[in-house]
């Protein structure tokens, strides 16, 4: 044995100063048995010990490597892994969809700019920006990134709040520098890959912000749409309700084009899809004649606007001033700039980010649950996959950049997204081709522009935001999935329309986030039962089935058996009529139904804990030789009277935690079971509680449990084991006899049986005992194949021929691969603690045995 390095000894000698015990446990007691027992081989089988996890171990795991730096490098530029294929049938779909999109992000990009209270031209600016930055960086082909009616709105409360604290300084200053430190935020979240922080926000907090937010700017807009005046739309929604229906008499002629136009939108779209439905065949044209509403309807009354508005004034250039503009019949866009007019590098600086900190928080998450969300559907729609962190990049990123043209903050549009999946895209570089009608309409329409009506605006905001409203079918089905998460869905709309979108943001991602705590913290595990089950093909098998001896139906195509373990309590909705088995008589499984961490690990210790102590009776009853020496809450009986023995119940022999559910531990938890333990040993000294695990998923959760003395038997007295025989789990790796083989052989013979369904085979698992090597199985005519197994010499003590590899270290005795393994481990142990064996655990054994069968 090499001798240790220095680092070694010098961390030795230091962990003695310090008075750190680094060999504080024996986990098998290696030099404690003197009777010649070895617990870390078995007999013809290959011995196997596991290494526990290190620390160093741990950081070579996160710490990224050359290859890994090149790989993150490469994912930033997502378009490099297809540009290269770009092809014409790619760019014919792209040509399709980036046309549509463009005829419908114009105006709708003009509308949303209003709510941000900027000058409409700030809107076509962050829709030019967004589409054409947005490809670069995308994994999503559909999204469409630009002004929406939600993130404008928040930005416009943003505008009016910051500017009624300094004046001096212009809306869409304040914007840009919004702009640039939301992006930068959601940049930074997204290069150190932060993307799963979308994913605590919940569905339906994501529905119920959309539908508040949607029933908001709905109502505001009615105000333009009706032409009424001394009404603010930026009230509360219950508000502003209240102001327009008081106020309905100062309606003005704008009424008649926004009324008009909102229902001819409609009238629009409902035509378009009755027709796709009577003429399938020409449902594609029917899809784009129905996405060209907008324009059409847009271009409709700025035609009868201009026919009005034209004849204003003495000179031909009087229709675009500002007094023409108060002299027409109804409220018009007025003067647009041509081109980007308002390029330059944005104003940021503590003065101007000091008036919207507050504001911050909700803008990103706005931002980010709006975009991700909308990716993320769509791509499961479209059978792709997104990168949220990714998506993150690109809304950061379009969002650095876009003020330096003049945009305010974008982020994906729902209602574009769904178009531009339906127009047939194929590629984010469609968003080029948007960007270039953008940029059309910013140099040759500004004219046209001019004499749009704000009604028809209205109208138009009105008309998308209507699809942001989540349907009552869809609250139903939330209500039969979660009813707890409708209420979270009210009350986040409720507080939406009585206060604000930014609270109701706050409230409902609150709100969620709580659900999600106290379920962590409430889990509450379940104790199972063994119940025999049969596989069965077709209709389930009559009741004539009962006469025979052994009932089991007749079209098994196995005809086996195996044991599932369910909670005794039937509170995972099993049959209650089933006769549940309980694992022994003081022998208790216990399943986690959530993680065993801090927040929950006292509530499922407590449960478990209060069940055990009704089921089982103490040990040993007169454990207190004197009255003065019963705890305070075990007073015991009244003086005079004999103790109270529950004879009927049994004692505790064993606990079989199902580690199923768990991927990680902690110090808590597993001080906890430490607890739990001693607790437990008292109740039942003179003996020891066993204490067994199952299906453990983890390494750092066995080396968590290990250094809490879990996994290997409790010594008594000073030091000693008592006498115990483990069971360990091996499977066999191959060999032309071996029970693999003959399985294989098995299944082909069944498959070529007409009629039967053959199970797909799993690998062969054997329960080994120490010094002895058995196989059972399940099946009710073992026949040839058992007596193939038998006569063959794989399985014949001495002879193996079969390569026999454990599942799991032999240094770790006590940790189980299955439930099945670990209940027989504690039926053994209990059955070498005791002489006589109790006839009940006898059959309970040979019970279980018929349950395991040859895969």
């Amino acid at each position: 044995m090499a001798a240790p390095s220095t680092s070694t000894k010098i961390g030795h000698s230091l962990a003695k100063v310090l008075g750190i015990k680094l060999e504080y446990r024996d986990e098998t007691g290696a030099g404690k048995l003197t009777r010649g027992e070895s617990t870390f081989t078995i007999d013809s089988a290959d011995s196997y010990v596991e290494n526990e996890p290190t620390a160093a171990e741990w950081l070579r795991s996160v710490t990224p490597t050359g290859k890994d730096v090149t790989h993150y490098l490469y994912h930033l530029f997502p378009f490099t892994h297809w540009i290269l294929n770009y092809n014409v049938q790619w760019l014919i779909g792209d040509l399709i969809a980036g046309i549509t999109i463009g005829a419908v992000v114009v105006p709708q990009g003009m509308a949303y700019a209003q709510l941000a209270q900027l000058p409409v031209e700030y809107g076509l600016y962050s829709s030019f920006m967004g589409v054409l930055i947005y490809w670069f960086f995308a994994t999503s082909k559909d999204i469409t990134i630009g002004p929406v009616a939600v993130m404008s709105t928040i930005v416009g409360n943003i505008v009016l709040s910051a500017q009624a604290k300094d004046p001096s300084v212009p809306g869409h200053v304040i914007a840009s520098a919004l702009s640039v430190l939301v992006g930068s935020i959601v940049t930074g979240l997204g290069l150190l890959r932060f993307g799963w922080l979308v994913d605590f926000i919940s569905l339906t907090s994501i529905s119920a912000f959309m539908t508040g937010s949607a029933i908001n700017i709905a109502v505001g807009q009615t105000v333009n749409l009706m032409g009424i005046t001394g009404v603010n739309s930026r009230d509360s929604t219950y508000l502003v309700v209240v102001h327009v229906l008081k106020h309905l008499g100062r309606t003005h002629k704008d009424a008649a084009l926004g009324l008009t136009a909102l229902f001819m939108l409609y009238g629009i779209r409902f035509m378009f899809n009755t027709l796709a439905k009577r003429m399938p065949q020409h449902r594609k044209l029917f899809f784009f004649l129905n996405t060209l509403r907008t324009v059409f309807v847009i271009l409709l009354y700025t035609l009868i606007s201009w026919a009005t508005v034209r004849h204003i004034g003495n000179n031909s250039h009087s229709a675009k001033t500002a007094t023409a503009v108060n002299k027409a019949y109804w409220k018009v866009l007025g003067p647009v700039p041509r081109g980007f007019q308002h390029a330059g590098a944005p104003v940021l600086n503590s003065k101007i980010i000091g008036l919207f900190t507050s504001e911050i928080p909700a803008s990103v998450i706005v931002l980010l649950i709006e975009h991700i969300s909308i990716a993320k559907s769509f791509g499961r729609v479209n059978n792709y996959t997104i990168d949220p962190s990714q998506e993150m990049i690109a809304i950061g990123v379009t969002n650095i950049l876009g003020p330096f043209l003049g945009g305010y903050p974008a982020t994906g549009s729902f209602s574009r997204t769904a178009i531009k999946a339906k127009a047939g895209v194929r590629t984010p570089f469609a968003g080029v081709i948007t960007a270039v009608i953008v940029l059309l309409a910013l140099y040759a329409l500004p004219v046209v522009f001019f004499y749009i009506p704000q009604a028809a605006l209205s109208a138009v905001i009105i008309h998308a935001v209507g699809d942001l409203i989540t349907p009552p079918n869809t609250v139903y089905q939330f209500w039969k999935i979660s009813p707890l998460e409708v209420i979270i869905f009210f009350a986040g709309v409720i507080v939406t329309v009585f206060t604000s979108i930014e609270i109701g943001i706050y409230v409902t991602v609150a709100s969620s986030f709580a659900v999600f705590v106290f379920r962590t913290f409430k889990a509450k595990g379940r104790f199972l039962g063994r119940v025999q089950i049969h596989s069965v093909v077709g209709d389930l098998p009559q009741n004539e089935s009962k006469n025979s001896n052994q009932p089991r139906p007749n079209n098994d195509p196995d005809k086996s058996t195996r044991n599932v373990w369910i909670p005794i309590d039937h509170e995972d909705g099993t049959n209650p009529g089933l006769d549940i088995e309980h694992p022994y008589p003081g022998v208790f499984i216990y399943r986690f139904s959530e993680g065993f961490n801090y927040p929950n690990a006292n509530h499922y210790t407590d449960h478990l804990i209060n069940v055990i102590f009704k089921a089982t009776r103490r040990t040993n009853a007169n454990s207190y030789g004197r009255l003065g020496d019963r705890p305070w809450n075990d007073p015991g009986p009244r003086r005079g009277k004999p103790a109270i023995v529950d004879s009927h119940k049994p004692t505790l022999k064993a606990i079989i935690l199902d580690f199923s559910s768990i991927n990680n531990i902690d110090v808590t938890s597993v001080q906890n079971l430490i607890d739990v333990r001693n607790q437990l040993d008292r109740y039942t000294s003179p003996e020891t509680v066993q204490w067994h695990f199952a299906c453990i998923n983890n390494r750092w959760t066995k080396r968590g449990l290990v250094s809490g003395g879990f996994g290997y038997p409790t010594p008594v007295g000073d030091g000693e084991f008592h006498s115990w025989k483990p069971i360990f789990s091996v499977a066999s790796m191959g060999g032309d006899s071996s029970a693999a083989h003959l399985a294989e052989q098995e299944f082909n013979r069944r498959r070529s049986q007409p009629d039967v369904e053959a199970g797909r085979q799993q690998p062969h698992e054997i329960q080994v005992q120490h010094g002895d090597l058995t196989g059972e199985t399940s099946s009710s005519d073992r026949g040839s194949f058992q007596a193939e197994l038998n006569k063959s010499n794989t399985y014949t003590k001495g002879k193996y021929k079969a390569d026999l590899k454990p599942v799991q270290g032999l240094n770790r005795p006590f940790f189980h691969i299955d439930l099945t393994s670990a209940l027989q481990s504690v039926l053994q142990n209990i059955q070498e603690e005791q002489p006589a064996q109790r006839p009940e655990a006898k059959v309970v054994e040979e019970e279980d045995a018929k349950g395991e069968k040859y895969a």
